[in-house]
């Protein structure tokens, strides 16, 4: 039994291997299979043949092949729909604190060396045999995160390696951060101003998601990063929403951390991440009476539904249980259960409803249903269709007449 064992589908692997026998699986894959291989998923290969000969080699071999990469090395072949990334072997040229220029080689050490940290220069062959240039294995049963090489050169090459040490340090990492990179992140922490706002947002996101997260924000202040990325953070407020179970959710997280009004231009998030941070921060009122709280009665809670998706109103809990210190978890434990369980809402009637029952077309038809869905949402969104055209017949009488 060897390592590769673990990986419940590997028949496209070993159809690769069949046409490039020198090829290895390299980095994340490696690592994670060291790891247990329950979170494989990216199966990324190296190898010595240059980018056009592997397209040759898999063309000939009736196997799918998109140039993704190219003036990198890369290929990415596709094997009953499923990806596999391809790349040949590098050495740095020049670097310039983003990209690299980067050649061809045929040493498998010089392309480990030109890799982030030890834990992601593993390359594992065909056989199960792991290959280990830079200590990575031991690295990784220690739990320590380390720059292959020197750690000041490596975050020169590119600064947005400054975030990935943090991004592995909050999976892997443990109470001793390395001091070599420790003290390399501080004297460089400068250059992050340089980094595009995407590449930041998207690192600190995957930040926020890892399971030893405290800790590393700890190291982040300690290194000046942290408010480099997220101005003014409230580090407190998102570690106590650990200590309460907030989820491994990186936008639910930024906005813990964060009550920045310009937090997703300054970061470019997605449309959908700046609507579902702004949905979370407020109004805290969906109406003039109610606010979500473990309190809220079921009426209440679908008052709110009808306003809001489920989604905002359990990233509003979570907000505001961290910056109340007077309810007990299992309050809103219990608040947010209610949530999930309820089925949202929806007002039975429409405009031509109205017309139908008796009301001229024009702005009158709005003003009588609007009175109407508040009369609903007053009883607790319950009336259905029947109940609120049996109350909207009672109300025409008493309208304007146009």
């Amino acid at each position: 039994m060897t390592l590769l064992d673990q990986l419940p589908q590997r028949s496209g692997l070993d159809r690769l291997w069949r046409f490039l026998p020198e090829a290895r699986l390299v980095g994340g894959s490696v690592r994670d299979l060291l790891l247990g291989g329950q979170q494989v998923h990216d199966l990324d290969l190296a190898t010595p043949e240059p980018p056009h000969e592997v397209q040759a080699v898999l063309a000939r071999a009736g196997i799918k092949t998109i140039p993704t990469g190219l003036a990198h090395g890369t290929i990415t072949a596709l094997i009953d729909q499923v990806p596999y990334e391809i790349t040949t072997l590098r050495r740095d040229v020049t670097t310039n604190g983003r990209h690299a220029e980067v050649a061809w080689t045929t040493n498998w050490q010089e392309d480990a060396a030109r890799r982030d940290f030890t834990i992601n220069a593993l390359f594992c062959d065909r056989w199960g045999v792991i290959h280990d240039f830079f200590g990575g294995q031991r690295d990784l049963a220690a739990r320590h995160v380390r720059f292959v090489g020197e750690a000041g050169r490596r975050i020169e090459e590119d600064a947005l390696r400054i975030l990935r040490f943090f991004r592995f340090d909050a999976r892997f990492g443990s109470d001793r951060p390395d001091l070599a990179a420790m003290t390399a992140i501080r004297s460089h922490a400068g250059m992050i101003g340089g980094l595009s706002a995407e590449r930041l947002a998207s690192e600190m996101v995957r930040i926020l998601t890892g399971p030893h997260l405290a800790r590393c924000l700890a190291h982040m202040e300690a290194a000046d990063v942290l408010d480099r990325v997220v101005a003014s953070p409230r580090t407190r407020r998102l570690v106590r929403g650990l200590k309460l179970g907030a989820p491994e959710d990186g936008v639910l997280r930024l906005g813990l951390l964060s009550d920045a009004p310009d937090l997703a231009q300054r970061l470019r998030l997605s449309g959908k991440q700046a609507q579902r941070l702004s949905l979370m921060r407020g109004p805290y009122l969906s109406d003039e009476t109610d606010i979500l709280s473990p309190q809220c009665d079921d009426d209440a809670l679908r008052r709110q539904l009808a306003l809001e998706e489920h989604q905002t109103l359990l990233d509003r809990s979570w907000l505001l249980q961290t910056q109340d210190d007077e309810s007990l978890p299992e309050d809103w434990d219990a608040l947010r259960t209610r949530l999930i369980g309820m089925k949202r809402p929806i007002f039975p009637l429409a405009g031509r409803d109205a017309v139908k029952a008796g009301l001229g077309p024009g702005p009158e038809v709005g003003l009588v249903l609007a009175e109407l869905q508040d009369w609903w949402r007053a009883r607790g969104c319950l009336p259905d269709r029947e109940a609120c055209l049996a109350e909207l017949k009672n109300r025409l009488p008493l309208s304007p007449q146009g």
